[in-house]
């Protein structure tokens, strides 16, 4: 009786958990999950609206060496937020560092680092319960995701080739995230779709 009572337990507990909402990480070729995050404005965000358009998700943290590499020693990220931007792309970044972790910025923290790195993102957005970054697999900053006009995955990885904090290496790397934009403009398959992101974890 013991253990039919322990099995029928379990049985609902692994029904809850699904029930619940528990998934895969994203899968490139497959649709992009969906969700909903509020930017450092107040404002909603809904990935079903930008369905139509080309969205890039970048998962940031201020403080991590590898995103400084690539917002104040290069100012890298910042010129692609501005010409993915104006080719009619939507990008967002999404911070998912837990309340009192390492780079979780307040919104006047947040707006105070944007005018010093010239960050020019379509939305900040704060993930402070992992959720969206969970449910995408995001594992670290930066890390990049290129989501097509359908609402598809179609990119998924490092923003390039150089795992370093050096921002001399920005230029001689491979730019994985500019040629799966390059290649989504063109109507073309991403070549790379998946590569090794690189960078601090996420701090959930």
């Amino acid at each position: 009786m013991t253990i039919q009572l322990v099995r029928s337990c379990f049985a609902a507990l692994t029904a809850a958990v699904f029930a619940a909402g528990v998934h895969a990480a994203a899968v490139v070729g497959e649709a992009a999950p969906a969700f909903t995050l509020t930017d450092i404005k107040g404002t909603s965000h809904n990935l079903s609206d930008f369905k139509g358009k080309t969205v890039v998700l970048e998962w940031v943290n201020p403080e991590c060496p590898f995103v400084v590499k690539h917002y104040e020693k290069s100012g890298n990220i910042p010129a692609l937020q501005k010409a993915a931007t104006a080719d009619g792309a939507v990008w967002l970044s999404i911070n998912s560092a837990a309340a009192g972790k390492q780079g979780d910025y307040d919104a006047a923290m947040v707006a105070a680092w944007s005018e010093k790195t010239k960050a020019a993102p379509t939305a900040y957005l704060r993930d402070s319960d992992g959720k969206v970054g969970k449910a995408y697999g995001a594992k670290t900053t930066p890390q990049i995701y290129v989501i097509n006009a359908e609402g598809t995955l179609v990119y998924n990885g490092a923003i390039d080739s150089i795992r370093s904090t050096n921002a001399d290496d920005v230029e001689k790397a491979e730019k994985f995230a500019v040629n799966a934009l390059a290649s989504v403009k063109a109507g073309k398959p991403v070549e790379k779709a998946t590569t090794q992101p690189y960078g601090c974890s996420v701090k959930y």
